[in-house]
């Protein structure tokens, strides 16, 4: 025990006597709640150690089970940011095969439309290295009977021509080759004047008279007069014009989608597209058609 100074004793033992009065008063004095003095004293004391307590525990509740919370909630946004990756490249490779079916469905419905001219669906394997150079790779060659200066289509329109032939594969010069060109004509006026690329995606038709009129939206056929591509084939349509000395200027939208080819067809004969009475769509020569009855 402490040791008591004998001087403070005398003080000590009346702080007692009067803390052990004030004691039994409130023990016996009763609030105006009908409680006794010594339990408002006691829980008045003690209640803001119970709220900091209990503020206490709550916040570490809190943090430990948000901690825990956010670890699941992490796995869980993980799975569904994975789940949603899978979903999207498989929309994707759904919405590739849409595509594919319905260019193949057009390349059928073309080959039936057309059933009496000898062709050859070919698929664009590669396309030319070269910047300079506008030109793709098929996956048919001289097994299949390609040879040089074939034309090459699509449902849309004129691609080009084939330039090189090798066993299994060949070489075609798109129409938008500086070196490519084809004989055309405007569809109204049957205007002549061959229609070739300069290197960008549209082509250029030359040595039409300032005194011609064409207008832009104007029809570019093909004239037969290369001997390589059948008359009438979809070439373009006009998309700008400008006067010139001598000739006009005459800007042409290839009609075929020259920027995104993967399927063609080749044309084993210079002969007519004429529709096939027997075809079971309608096609418009060179031109789209909606999908065939029967497979490829």
């Amino acid at each position: 025990m402490l040791a008591v100074p004998m001087r403070h004793r005398s003080l000590t033992l009346l702080g007692v006597v009067l803390l052990a009065q004030v004691l039994a008063l409130a023990v016996q004095i009763r609030t105006r709640s009908q409680g006794r003095l010594i339990r408002v004293w006691a829980v008045e004391t003690i209640t803001p150690l119970e709220r900091a307590g209990s503020w206490t525990i709550l916040k570490v509740r809190g943090v430990w089970n948000g901690y825990f919370g956010l670890i699941h909630v992490r796995r869980d946004n993980a799975q569904l940011q994975a789940e949603n990756d899978r979903l999207r490249l498989r929309n994707i490779e759904l919405e590739s095969q849409a595509a594919e079916s319905a260019r193949l469905a057009a390349l059928v419905g073309f080959r039936d439309a057309h059933a009496d001219v000898p062709m050859l669906a070919a698929r664009v394997i590669a396309a030319s290295a070269d910047s300079s150079s506008h030109a793709i790779f098929i996956n048919r060659g001289e097994r299949d009977g390609i040879r040089r200066n074939m034309a090459v289509i699509t449902p849309d329109g004129v691609v080009g021509k084939v330039f090189e032939v090798y066993r299994n594969t060949a070489q075609v010069l798109l129409l938008t080759d500086k070196e490519s060109g084809v004989g055309a004509l405007l569809a109204g006026t049957r205007t002549q004047g061959p229609v070739g690329g300069v290197g960008e995606p549209l082509l250029v038709m030359k040595y039409v008279s300032n005194d011609e009129n064409v207008s832009a939206g104007q029809q570019v056929l093909t004239s037969g007069q290369d001997q390589i591509f059948p008359k009438d084939l979809p070439v373009g349509t006009v998309a700008e014009v400008r006067p010139g000395a001598p000739f006009k200027q005459i800007l042409v939208k290839p009609a075929a989608h020259l920027d995104r080819l993967e399927e063609v067809i080749v044309l084993l004969t210079r002969q007519e597209l004429v529709k096939s009475p027997n075809a079971g769509t309608e096609s418009a020569p060179g031109g789209s058609s909606t999908p065939a009855k029967r497979n490829q």
